[in-house]
């Protein structure tokens, strides 16, 4: 017995959307295909919205659920279900619409209320499902109902409270409920309509004045507010002039105000009556007329030098008969100056402020409008300066100037010079501020400033201020003479030197070995300078460069130079003399020997040629030993070829024993300040010529 489901339906009759009231039916089909005719057993089930309505155990194939009377709330997806044979299938979900919404139902708490109390509403949908919208209505004669419309998600009815205001007598109120179904919206009926009538709890309030006309300004003027209310529980009377309230009242039927009529009591006044959320109010307007029009207080100058007369003057168009008083306005009130329609006294800037005159006739007090009188003093000469203290600025970097008067009443006018050109007019308290950022190498306009204000005595000028252009540093060098290998033990002359830049300058030279040494510093009024090391050691080898710096606090370095202190040439000499010597004795002992053992052989025949061999010899050695070591006292060593020749010469006679000593004299000359060393042109300062110097070399003759 096999099967299977092909398709399960759910319809509805009738289709489309369905009438509020009218019956319906939904009918869930299952259509199935079987191997043979067996019998089965379906169970169907009928959901709405997801929530079970009907359940059914048919032997056919279909079900029907029945609805006789529908409702708006039958509106909603329908979906069938159907089990047979342990196999289950769904149908699809179906919409149905069941138009119209029943009538609703409104209520009110009671059908008589009093002014300012509030009618309860109650409206209800009792055959619809929420979400629900609830409309209210509020309507009376001649006027716009009023609406009120609320939400209820989760119940089908809803309370409201609608206010009853001044004016209402007879209230309707009706009610209607709303639904949305797939986007769309659907109205019920309006309710049927409910009466309220309203009672007043007390009549409208009547305002006077008194009197009723001619009112003019000293007038005594009385205002009443009164009412009749049925009870005189938490009653109120409210008396306003443009919202300002001037007096009230509470459990009394009637207010009453007095005042002394002024200008500024014309307008509008407002009587208000209040018991609880009843309000009813009456207006009244009052016109006061002028007595005398407002005071004119006249100065003889608003703007004046201290130590002059000012004299003010009060005075009233057309009216003479009244008491005049000047005053001087104050932060903490008015202080009064005199009793007078005239004032006149010598001012100092103390005196500068707003003064006002007062008049007063019949009681009413009339203010003038404020005079502004300022008292100048004279400014003092101003003082010109730079912000950073120092009258000097570094080229490329701006410069700012100050400006100071010390006395001098506000505001004053400064002016700026440059030369004789105006760079800049503030107008300020005490001081002004001046920026020039086009600061030239050559600038040799002194800077000055002007300071006036409003004093008769005219314009002060501060001193001419000149400002030092200080030029940075501009590619430092260093050189040396001699340059790269110095022999130990003499002098070395280094040279730093600097492109431009404003003196004094700071110098300083480093040695670069394994750490940086400052071995010179000094602080001159030139572009270069020169230190002289007087005997070089093999520790003063390394890289050297040099630092230069002025006002303008920046460090310019050269590139570095390598100096390598090597061996003297004397030295060189000792070593190799240390060498040669032990040779040439082995030499002469091997010869010596030789000669002996010769001299042995050949008998007493060869003696006389052997002594004068040896004579040869050791004339020999002599002359080799003052011809390489030929020396002076002075300051250098000095080879001249040309007079140790002369001297050899002279030494040559027969008689070896008697040695003479010669004294030539040699010139020495000056080193060169302006010799290049290595190509590289370093230029010292010129010594001072102190004459020949003359060195004594001692000569000693032999004879060969």
């Amino acid at each position: 017995q096999v099967f299977t489901f092909n398709t399960v339906e759910i319809t509805v009759q009738p289709s489309g959307k369905v009438k509020n009231g009218a019956p319906m039916s939904v009918i869930c089909h299952a259509d199935i295909s079987q191997s043979t005719n067996f019998q089965l057993e379906y169970n169907f089930t009928i959901f709405k919205d997801s929530k079970l309505v009907f359940m059914a155990v048919k032997d056919k194939g279909h079900a029907q659920y029945e609805i006789p009377m529908t409702r708006s709330s039958d509106t909603g997806d329908y979906e069938c279900t159907v089990e047979a044979g342990g196999k289950t299938k769904s149908s699809n979900s179906l919409h149905v619409w069941v138009t119209g919404m029943t009538k609703p139902i409104l209520t009110a708490e009671k059908n008589e209320v009093l002014e300012g109390e509030v009618v309860k509403l109650r409206c209800e949908l009792p055959e619809e499902e929420p979400p629900l919208y609830f409309i209210f209505r509020k309507m009376k004669m001649n006027s716009t109902p009023k609406e009120k419309q609320i939400l209820e998600r989760y119940r089908n009815f809803s309370e409201v409270e609608f206010p009853v205001e001044e004016g209402d007598n007879i209230l309707q109120f009706d009610c209607f409920g709303r639904r949305s179904v797939k986007l769309e919206f659907e109205s019920s009926d309006h309710s049927n309509k409910t009466l309220v009538t309203v009672r007043e709890p007390f009549i409208k309030p009547t305002l006077t004045v008194k009197p009723s006309t001619n009112i003019t300004e000293g007038d005594r003027i009385q205002f009443e507010c009164s009412t009749v209310a049925a009870q005189m529980n938490n009653i109120e009377i409210i008396l306003q002039k443009n919202k300002t309230i001037l007096k009230s009242v509470r459990d009394e039927k009637v207010l009453k105000y007095f005042a002394v009529a002024t200008l500024e009591d014309s307008g509008e006044y407002l009587c208000k009556v209040e018991q609880g959320r009843a309000s009813k109010s009456t207006k009244l307007s009052v016109v006061v007329s002028e007595l005398f029009p407002k005071p004119t207080l006249a100065a003889s100058m608003s703007k004046l030098d201290e130590n002059k007369e000012l004299t003010l003057s009060c005075s009233i168009n057309g009216f003479r008969k009244a008491n005049f008083s000047v005053f001087r306005r104050n932060s903490d009130g008015d202080i009064w100056l005199r009793n007078s329609r005239n004032l006149t006294m010598r001012v100092n800037v103390n005196h500068t402020g707003s003064y006002v005159c007062k008049a007063e006739v019949k009681g009413i007090v009339k203010e003038s409008k404020p005079v502004r009188i300022n008292v100048y003093a004279p400014v003092s000469k101003p003082t010109l300066s730079v912000a950073s203290g120092l009258p000097e600025v570094v080229l490329g970097k701006p410069l700012w100037l100050i400006c100071h008067s010390a006395m001098g009443t506000p505001p004053i006018t400064f002016t700026f010079y440059k030369g004789n050109e105006v760079k800049k007019e503030i107008v300020n308290d005490t001081y002004a501020t001046f920026l020039d950022e086009n600061i030239g190498q050559n600038d040799r306009n002194g800077y000055k400033c002007e300071a006036k204000n409003n004093h008769s005595s005219g314009v002060k000028t501060s001193n001419i201020l000149n400002i030092t252009v200080i030029v940075p540093i501009k590619n430092a060098s260093l050189g040396s003479f001699p340059y790269g290998e110095v022999e130990e033990g003499s002098e070395t002359a280094f040279l730093c030197s600097v492109k431009e830049g404003s003196w004094p300058i700071h110098f300083r030279i480093f040695r670069k070995t394994d750490h940086e040494v400052l071995v010179f510093e000094t602080r001159e009024h030139s572009d270069r300078v020169m230190w002289r090391k007087e005997a070089m050691n093999r520790q003063d080898t390394g890289t050297y460069y040099c630092m230069a710096s002025n006002r303008a606090n920046v460090d310019v370095r050269s590139h570095p130079i390598t100096i390598n202190v090597i061996l003297a040439a004397w030295q060189k000499g000792v070593i190799a003399a240390f060498v040669l010597i032990p040779i040439a004795g082995a030499v002469t002992l091997a010869l010596w020997w030789f000669l002996c053992k010769k001299k042995k052989a050949k008998g007493p025949s060869m003696e006389m040629s052997g002594s004068a061999l040896a004579a040869n010899l050791t004339s020999e050695k002599l002359t080799r030993q003052h011809s390489d070591g030929d020396y002076y006292s002075g300051s250098g060593y000095i080879e001249d070829s040309e007079n140790h020749m002369k001297a050899t010469d002279e030494s040559k006679g027969p008689d070896l024993e008697s040695d003479e000593v010669e004294y030539t004299e040699v010139e020495v000359s000056t080193l060169d300040p302006h010799r290049e060393i290595d190509s590289v042109p370093i230029h010292f300062p010129a010594p001072v010529q102190k004459g020949t110097e003359t060195v004594y070399s001692e000569i000693r003759k032999a004879n060969n």
